[in-house]
């Protein structure tokens, strides 16, 4: 096994006891990434010399005995929505041409600060404002989508072109490339990861989580990233908690909330049929099955698109005014849709939230997790736009990737994304874990129980 093959947590156990060095690491994952960029497209921009000298002064400090953690020498892409002190943040776009962070965004400062090493930044669909991040391929099949927005960073972790990524998430942006990629995604409570330094879609909707190999793999980065930080005026002042899940994987006494309704209404036989054995593996090690109806669903949409089309409007209100030629034609189709969004509807979006927040609190305090499919279907076509349901109802690709992902934003509630299988074209499927705020532990203990169970995953078999 070559180091790029690595997980985290393997990699972080082999630094630590000098088993693995960090530059032997590095170089892996640089070596791994011109092998397979060109064909997958997932860096905007990879430090290499930057990243080789990280790794050498990683190196120095873990022969002095100055070990930071888990995440000492771990190789890390990050989203290029991220503010890197010196690095341009390009967003993917146009419109950030000559831009440059001058200081790093509050998650960069914390990577750091444990020692992780940049070796590049990803791509997103433009500002984050899409789902199909169509400049980068999907890592198990090159001719469909990577999913977005945080496409390149999904990619760059499924292929081992990163050992770790961080991607942001407003409707479904981490775990719905995490799901058609093969990989863990993980948003976490709304706030509980600052936001600072991060260029936004919508502030309301947005969160900053990892992107991983496994779930072990993400508590390990939830853990450094967590925290309070008064520049993010939504940011929790929560205790620091080492979010790791323990090594056993009984679930007895847990409760899975399986819904009736919504779910799993429209969506791939296939996907359906993977997720439901998933879940029957979670009763399997000891959790009990409870049926739930998912409140509000008629209002899921609107209020999703209602809050997120105003305010990305309003946070590119400048722009869109002076250089509107820059952006690409998707992504100012809407927001020059939201300048005709009234007030009203935003308010509405808003009451409408605070009522489906209670009710799904309501039935959290019923079950302890929902399970259900991350995204209705596997990856589609490049260029494909709507998908036909077996009703022979069609659906727009956007529609159809957020239409499961979009609750646990409107709500706030962590969702983590894991692999449970392939399809008959080889395609992977997602199951999607949502718990009660604040409630990571559980969600991530119930997500590694799983995986414990099944055989270990390879990585995409980049062709």
């Amino acid at each position: 096994m070559q180091p790029y093959e690595l997980s985290l947590a393997a990699a972080a156990e082999a630094i630590r006891t000098r088993r693995l060095s960090p530059v032997e690491l590095v170089d892996s994952v640089l070596d791994r990434i011109e092998q397979v960029e060109p064909r997958l497209d997932a860096y905007v921009t990879v430090v290499a010399e930057q990243a080789r000298l990280a790794a050498r002064e990683a190196e120095r400090e873990a022969a002095q005995g100055r070990y930071r953690g888990p995440l000492h020498g771990i190789p890390a892409g990050l989203k290029d929505l991220i503010d890197v002190a010196g690095s341009p943040t390009t967003a993917s776009s146009r419109v950030r041409a000559g831009h440059r962070a001058a200081s790093d965004s509050t998650v960069a400062a914390r990577l750091r600060a444990a020692g992780a090493i940049l070796v590049g930044k990803t791509h997103t669909h433009e500002f984050a404002y899409g789902l199909t991040t169509p400049q980068t391929n999907n890592a198990w099949d090159r001719g469909r989508v990577a999913g977005g927005s945080s496409g390149g960073s999904a990619v760059a972790v499924a292929s081992g072109a990163a050992t770790f990524a961080l991607g942001t998430d407003t409707g479904g942006s981490i775990r719905v490339p995490a799901a058609l990629n093969g990989v863990v995604g993980l948003k976490p409570t709304y706030g509980l990861v600052p936001r600072h330094g991060v260029t936004s879609l919508s502030w309301s909707l947005d969160h900053v989580g990892p992107i991983t190999r496994t779930v072990e793999d993400a508590a390990v980065v939830l853990t450094a990233l967590a925290g309070h930080d008064p520049r993010d005026p939504a940011s929790l002042a929560t205790p620091a908690v080492d979010h790791r899940p323990g090594a056993g994987s009984d679930l007895t006494g847990l409760c899975v909330g399986l819904p009736r309704t919504y779910y799993f209404d429209q969506a791939d036989a296939e996907v359906e049929a993977a997720v439901r054995r998933a879940i029957a593996q979670l009763e399997a090690l000891g959790a009990r099955l409870i049926e739930i109806d998912i409140p509000m669903t008629r209002y899921i949409q609107a209020t999703q698109w209602g809050l997120m089309v105003p305010e990305a409007t309003a946070y590119h209100e400048s722009t869109l005014r002076t250089v509107p030629e820059r952006y690409q034609a998707d992504v100012r189709i809407l927001l020059e849709a939201g300048e005709l969004m009234g007030a009203g509807d935003y308010l509405r979006a808003q009451r409408s939230r605070t009522l489906m927040r209670r009710e799904w609190a309501r039935i959290l305090e019923e079950v302890d997790v929902i399970a259900a499919p991350t995204v209705p279907t596997t990856a589609v076509r490049a260029g494909e736009e709507t998908i036909t349901w077996s009703d022979g109802a069609v659906e727009s690709v956007s529609d159809a990737f957020v239409r499961l992902s979009s609750p646990a934003n409107i709500t706030g509630v962590p969702a983590l994304s894991v692999p449970v299988g392939h399809d008959t074209a080889g395609l992977p499927i997602g199951m999607q874990l949502l718990g009660r705020p604040l409630g990571e532990r559980v969600l991530l203990r119930i997500g590694h129980a799983y995986e414990q169970a099944q055989p270990a995953r390879a990585l995409a078999p980049v062709a």
